[in-house]
């Protein structure tokens, strides 16, 4: 009687040894499951982290520097009630990309290159509609253009300037180009559009 108990008791404890086995086996497959799929998102996430810090690190285009760019005046434009208008373009000469964004500034020199009183309008003109601010990649020999106006209704008084040159400034240069003007400007007064690859204009 005790024999059987106590093989009985020796199965049981057999079979529940042989359980506590199984589970723990089932165990360390689950964790060792779980530790591969960790292992393959945490993989991916490095990977993407990687692309996207790469992304990151991916130089941008320089801004064109004034140095870097000629300024030449393309259409002459012409026009009733005395307005008078001219494209200017800024022809990227550096031998790399980079990029132009915004209104070119502008100035009035009379003959012995000393400023005279000139205010710069942005946005529309006689001639042509603001094309609206985007960034321009110029690369080697490619150029922007805007479109200058102005009047002259009041030429030889003193409600106009006499310039001999037009000073225009890249965006965000300090410096400027400078180019022959003589022109008779009413009030000093220039209206100019933000850069564009291309303008259509009328006149």
């Amino acid at each position: 009687m005790s024999d059987r108990h106590s093989t009985t008791d020796q199965t049981a404890a057999s079979g529940s040894t042989g359980g506590v086995r199984a589970d723990r086996r089932l165990r360390r497959t689950a964790l060792a499951a779980a530790a591969v799929a960790a292992l393959g998102l945490t993989g991916a996430g490095v990977a993407q982290a990687a692309s996207g810090a790469g992304a990151s690190t991916a130089k941008s285009t320089p801004t064109c520097a004034a140095s870097a760019l000629k300024a030449t005046f393309g259409t002459k434009l012409a026009g009733g009630m005395n307005h008078q208008g001219v494209v200017v373009r800024l022809r990227n000469l550096s031998g790399t990309t980079c990029a132009l964004r915004g209104f070119p500034g502008l100035g009035l020199e009379n003959a012995a290159h000393k400023t005279l009183s000139a205010h710069t309008h942005w946005g529309d003109t006689w001639y042509a509609r603001n094309p609206g601010t985007k960034t321009l990649t110029l690369k080697d020999g490619e150029s922007a253009e805007a479109v200058v106006s102005w009047t002259h209704a009041d030429t030889g008084t003193s409600q106009a300037v006499h310039a001999s040159y037009l000073e225009i400034t890249p965006p965000a240069a300090t410096r400027h180009k400078t180019l022959a003007f003589p022109e008779w400007v009413d009030h000093g007064d220039l209206r100019v559009t933000a850069l564009a690859k291309h303008i259509d204009v009328s006149g």
